[in-house]
C-alpha cells in the first residue's frame, strides 16, 4: 500500500488453536428462489452460498477471500440475519440464532455488528454524524444520560481518529477514508465482540487503505475484537487475517492458516488466485496459471466439483463427486480429489 506500511499480525504457530470458539457455523446454506424461463417450468434457486462449514475462534480474523459473485458477502449478511438463511446453524456463543427472530435478533446484534462496503451508502445522508453513531446506542439502551450518550459517541470518534467537532457534520461533507471511520465507529458502539467487514477498504484509495487497515488492527488489540474479514484483493487479507478461506461459486475450497497457504496453496483454484498476486521484487518469477472459461451459473452449479469446469487438474472423479474436506497439514484443509 502507498504511503503508508501496514502493520502486520504477528501469530504464533498453535495459538489460534489453543483459543476457544466464539462462532460457529454449520452447512450453511442461502438460496435466493427465481421464477422459472417459462411458465411451465419450475422456479429454480440461485445457490449463493452452498453449505459452508467453519469456526471463528476469539481474538482471531479470518479472510474470506473469492471472485466477484462467489457468496463471500451473502455469507457476511447472512451470519447477521441480513439475508434469510435457508437451512444452516449459526451457532454464537454456544447459542443457534440460525431460526431467531427479528425480534429475538435485537439483543443479539449487540454481540455481532457489520462494517459494510461502501461508506458512501451506508450512512443515511440526513443524520448528523453524532446521531448515525448515537442511534444503536439508544436503541440498546447502553447510555443512562444524554451527557454519557455525548461522552460515548466523542469517544469513539477519537478512537477512530476523527475530531470532536466532526460530531455535527453530515456524511457528504466528509471523504470516502473518513467515511469508513464513521462506520466502524458506528460499529463499535454497542460494544461488539465480532465484526464482519465486508469489502471494507475495496471503495477507498489506495493511499488509505492502509490506514484504515492499521486503524482495525489497533482496534483488535485494544479492544479483543474477533473479525471475519472479507476482501477479494489477496494481499489485504494476508496482511490483516491469521487464517484464509478460499471460496469459490458458494463453497470453500481451501482453509489455512496464512503462513501456510500463501506458501503451500494446495487447491488449483487457490493456486491459480496467488498466481496473479504481483510480487514487488522483479528477480523472483512467479508462472501465472490462466483458468480458462468463466464461472459456472449459481443457478445451475456443475455436479461434482464445481470447479472441475476451470481445473486444470480435472480428473474423471471430479465430474460425478463432490469432494470432502481433507486435513493435509494440521489446521490447513482442502476440499480436493487430489488429496484424497
Amino acid at each position: 500500500m502507498a504511503n503508508e506500511q501496514i502493520r502486520t499480525e504477528n501469530t504464533v504457530n498453535g495459538e489460534s488453536a489453543q483459543r476457544n470458539s466464539i462462532l460457529e457455523v454449520k452447512d450453511l446454506k442461502i438460496y435466493y428462489p427465481i421464477a422459472g424461463d417459462s411458465f411451465f417450468s419450475k422456479p429454480g434457486y440461485v445457490k449463493a452460498v452452498d453449505g459452508v462449514t467453519f469456526d471463528v475462534k476469539e481474538n482471531e480474523v479470518l479472510g474470506i477471500v473469492g471472485e466477484s459473485g462467489c457468496g463471500k458477502s451473502t455469507l457476511g449478511r447472512g451470519i447477521c440475519q441480513l439475508e434469510k438463511i435457508t437451512s444452516g446453524e449459526v451457532i454464537l456463543n454456544n447459542t443457534d440464532i440460525s431460526s431467531y427472530s427479528r425480534k429475538e435478533m435485537r439483543p443479539i446484534r449487540k454481540s455481532v455488528q457489520m462494517i459494510f462496503q461502501d461508506p458512501y451508502a451506508s450512512l443515511n445522508p440526513r443524520m448528523s454524524v453524532f446521531d448515525c453513531i448515537a442511534e444503536p446506542i439508544r436503541i440498546h439502551q447502553l447510555a443512562q444520560s444524554e451527557d454519557e450518550l455525548k461522552e460515548k459517541v466523542i469517544s469513539l470518534l477519537r478512537k477512530v481518529g476523527l475530531d470532536d467537532y466532526h460530531a455535527n457534520r453530515y456524511p457528504h461533507e466528509f471523504s470516502g477514508g473518513q467515511r469508513q471511520r464513521i462506520g466502524i465507529a458506528r460499529a463499535l458502539a454497542v460494544e461488539p465482540k465480532i465484526i464482519i467487514a465486508d469489502e471494507p477498504v475495496s471503495a477507498l484509495d489506495v493511499s488509505i487503505q492502509a490506514q484504515v487497515l492499521n486503524l482495525l488492527n489497533d482496534l483488535k488489540e485494544e479492544l479483543n475484537l474477533t473479525y471475519i474479514f472479507i476482501a477479494h484483493d489477496l494481499s489485504v487479507v494476508e496482511h490483516i487475517s491469521n487464517r484464509i478461506a478460499v471460496m469459490y461459486l458458494g463453497n470453500f475450497v481451501e482453509v489455512g492458516e496464512k503462513g501456510k497457504l500463501y506458501k503451500n496453496p494446495l487447491h488449483p483454484y487457490t493456486q491459480a488466485l496467488l498466481s496473479a498476486v504481483p510480487i514487488p521484487d522483479p528477480t523472483i518469477k512467479r508462472e501465472r496459471i490462466i483458468l480458462e472459461g468463466s464461472i459456472p451459473s449459481a443457478t445451475h452449479p456443475p455436479t461434482g466439483c464445481k470447479f472441475h469446469t476451470r481445473c486444470p487438474k480435472c480428473m474423471d472423479i471430479c465430474n460425478k463427486e463432490e469432494p470432502q474436506k481433507y486435513e493435509v497439514a494440521p489446521d490447513h484443509y482442502v476440499y480436493c480429489h487430489l488429496y484424497r
